[in-house]
């Protein structure tokens, strides 16, 4: 993979300028992007990343309208070079079964670094998906955002996977559902083992904790997909004892 030159297309309503086309840009994009990682995106600022980059925060602005499309590019890049690195490793792959356990692991632990984009660390870059993703998304501006087509790089990751899924099963009824599932469960698992660790079984670290999250992944896939429910099931009146008592 480290000779593999990876050319990302992006959505140009996330940024004021192309930071990938200037020296200057590309160290907002490096920078950013180390900085998110040690204060996390709530304590990030312009400023902090100005004095990082040792320019100004109005040169950062030239680029970036605020740090909330920063973080969304920032995304947007890691679901391409995730979906790239699925589409590289599974287009010689014949067997589905294969190729679905190959893109379950690129998308548990793709932080495996490019030295054609050194600018990007995918390593850290994995660690602000895993912690801090969800914000991106679960905001209150997202249905504005949607429509200028933000998350368009997310959504092709996601048809990706379903298009595998159908691939296993042509009748599952979920297979959109199922793939986003699939990425978020990732990347919770691997946060809860590392910091609220009674929300998951998995209880390994590191490298080990990333082939506990696959195997886990290949469980709920192989199983669900071979077996799946009825989706014309009426489950209104299905009580839930538990649920009942408490």
């Amino acid at each position: 993979m480290n000779n593999i030159t990876f050319n990302l297309v992006l959505n140009n309503k996330l940024c004021q300028r192309d930071p990938l086309q200037t020296e200057l840009g590309r160290k907002i994009i490096q920078n950013s992007v180390q900085l998110i990682d040690r204060y996390g995106i709530d304590q990030f600022t312009f400023k902090k990343l100005a004095t990082e980059i040792g320019s100004t925060e109005a040169s950062v602005y030239r680029y970036f309208e605020n740090k909330h499309r920063l973080f969304i590019y920032l995304l947007n890049w890691y679901w391409e070079w995730v979906r790239f690195r699925i589409h590289l490793q599974t287009m010689n792959i014949v067997d589905p079964v294969e190729r679905m356990k190959k893109a379950l692991r690129i998308i548990v632990d793709s932080s495996k670094r490019n030295l054609e984009t050194p600018y990007i660390d995918e390593d850290v870059l994995h660690n602000i998906v895993v912690r801090e993703g969800i914000k991106a998304y679960h905001s209150k501006t997202v249905d504005e955002e949607n429509e200028e087509g933000y998350f368009l790089a997310y959504k092709s990751l996601c048809e990706m996977i379903a298009n595998f899924i159908l691939e296993l099963n042509p009748d599952f009824a979920y297979p959109r559902s199922f793939a986003s599932m699939l990425i978020e469960t990732a990347n919770n698992n691997i946060y809860f083992a590392q910091h609220l660790p009674r929300l998951t079984d998995l209880e390994a670290q590191g490298d080990a904790l990333n082939d506990a999250v696959v195997k886990m992944l290949e469980c709920f896939v192989f199983n669900i997909i071979n077996n799946p429910p009825d989706a014309n099931a009426d489950y209104r009146n299905t009580k839930n004892v538990n649920l009942q008592e408490n």
